[in-house]
């Protein structure tokens, strides 16, 4: 995540984050069906400062930080809690967020890894699994929904973030190898889009004998741009379709200036961890795949570090020159697209509100704006809180009224506009005009999961749909997806979400649900009071 160097060499306080990097078994994963909508049609690409599909459309990510595979846990935060993990899902989707970034770390990916904390009673099906199980799960039901995916290597190891590429215990061959690894594992899977190469490369040791990421410095141990380089053109070498994320540095020297040392050459202006994309316009990142680099900077408030632009007398309109000079240049100037991978706030400081609001408008409006992935999905973030409340189900509006107006939802994910106060018209299935389909995903003691898939093999639409089922007595509802589940009695009702409402001739979907009892298929199914 976000940790902050100090602007005008004053040395920053620290702040944490999660982080995350790779190894990974060669397995295969379903692919998903290539986004539509929101997100694009097949694999994306890059046309000076815009993100285009394969039929030449701009496409937008306007994107959310889900992390935790970069821990200890070595899986998405938030699986412990009552609310399942394509509940989660779903619930991004709606709010329009249709892109994903996913941090990771070597540890999670290693053969023998092991997924902690997940309530096995809320998601029985990830029970057993892999870390690298559990993100294929996600990728592909992501990818249902017309979600994208970016894959960010955010830490070496679980315990913390690197300023270099590498360390003692990870090489630079093992972080490009774990790389192309990924790229194989999902080479077929268009849901996965990119790579982020390596989360908040910054400064490290006191200049002159900096030992942190440099740019443009033409140490190959340090330079973060020349690593960016033999990492992207490796990645392209295995999937050449894939966007290749490229991450700023704190300080361009690589070191933290001495403001003790009384020599003025040895200061410069640095910006936040990953943020300093100055020097990019004079080095560029050279890729052998044309069109695939995105440079994609981070952005943070006061609740990270009270950096000295906060306290100027004209904020918040210094701000937009700061952001020029760092990265906005780059989109400006139309060099390349900007992916901003990280910005948040705990929205306490009064001034952090007018910073997100002055953020938001500069990346622009629409469809043309600038990218984002905001920091973070995640409540448990120490020092920015998340979109989702503690309870992992709700959200916190105050901050999703501000990015709203700058999301573009997934195909299927919808809005968050109000339901109609007057009802809706119901357009009846025709009689004899469905079938279903159920399968049970999994059953514990007490419990099982299944899902059932109902089809309009009708001839009209059905909006908005509703399917129904009995249960015998003593099996009870406990969680459901993909639709509004409710029970009364022994009867269990699933009525369609505002963001899928019509079923068309043809068409299926697929309810998932948990419940507690003895394990029992859906009886007497109807669709929209019609008998399947």
């Amino acid at each position: 995540m976000h940790r902050p160097t100090a602007l005008g060499g004053a040395l920053a306080a620290l702040a944490t984050a999660a982080a995350g990097v790779l190894v990974a078994a060669a397995v295969s994963t379903t692919p998903a069906a290539a986004a539509t909508g929101g997100t694009g049609t097949g694999y994306l690409h890059t046309s000076g400062n815009k993100i285009i599909d394969s039929t030449g459309a701009t496409v937008r990510l306007t994107g959310i930080n889900w992390f935790g595979m970069e821990t200890d846990n070595k899986t998405f935060h938030g699986l412990w809690s009552s609310n399942p993990w394509r509940g989660q899902l779903d619930t991004m989707a709606r709010l329009g967020y249709n892109t994903l970034r996913i941090p990771y770390s070597n540890d999670a990916l290693k053969p023998g890894a092991t997924a902690t904390g997940i309530n096995d009673f809320v998601n029985p099906d990830l029970v057993g699994l892999s870390p690298l199980q559990i993100l294929d799960k996600v990728v592909d039901y992501a990818g249902s929904k017309g979600m994208r995916v970016i894959l960010d290597r955010h830490r070496p190891t679980s315990a913390g973030q690197s300023p270099l590429w590498y360390t003692s215990t990870v090489s630079e061959a093992t972080w490009i190898a774990d790389w192309k690894t990924l790229a194989q594992r999902y080479a077929n899977n268009p849901t996965v889009i990119g790579a982020d190469l390596h989360n908040e490369p910054h400064a490290e040791g006191t200049n002159p004998a900096a030992t942190g990421a440099c740019w443009g410095c033409g140490d190959t141990a340090r330079d973060w741009r020349l690593a960016a380089e033999r990492a992207g053109n490796a990645i392209l070498g295995v999937q050449p379709n894939w966007l290749i994320f490229v991450e700023g540095v704190s300080c361009p020297s690589g070191g933290l200036s001495n403001v003790w040392d009384n020599d003025p050459s040895n200061d410069e202006e640095c910006g936040w961890w990953g943020g300093n994309l100055s020097k990019a316009g004079q080095f560029p990142v050279r890729l052998n795949v044309a069109n695939r680099l995105v440079y994609s900077p981070h952005e943070y408030a006061t609740s990270v570090y009270h950096q000295a632009w906060f306290d100027d007398p004209t904020y918040p309109a210094n701000m937009p020159a700061i952001w020029d000079k760092y990265w906005g240049y780059l989109y400006k100037q139309n060099i390349a697209p900007i992916m901003m991978g990280e910005f948040g706030t705990t929205l306490q400081d009064p001034k952090d509100k007018v910073w997100l609001q002055n953020l938001m408008a500069y990346t622009g409006t629409g469809v043309s704006g600038m990218s984002f992935t905001y920091w973070s999905w995640n409540p448990n973030s120490g020092d920015t809180g998340g979109i989702a409340n503690d309870d992992w189900t709700t959200i916190n509006q105050a901050k999703q009224d501000i990015l709203q107006p700058y999301l573009i939802p997934p195909t299927g994910g919808g809005t968050t506009s109000p339901a109609p106060t007057t009802p809706v018209p119901t357009t009846p299935a025709p009689s004899g005009g469905c079938t279903a389909t159920y399968k049970q995903v999994n059953a514990w003691q007490g419990g099982f999961q299944g899902e059932l898939t109902v089809k309009n093999s009708g001839t009209a639409a059905v909006n908005p749909w509703s399917a129904t089922w009995t249960w015998p007595s003593g099996v009870t509802l406990a969680s459901g997806w993909n639709a509004t589940v409710t029970q009364a009695g022994t009867t269990v009702t699933a009525a369609a979400p505002t963001w899928a409402s019509s079923l068309a001739p043809g068409a299926s979907v697929t309810i998932g649900f948990t419940a507690n009892g003895t394990a029992a298929a859906p009886g007497a199914v109807k669709l929209n009071g019609t008998a399947c």
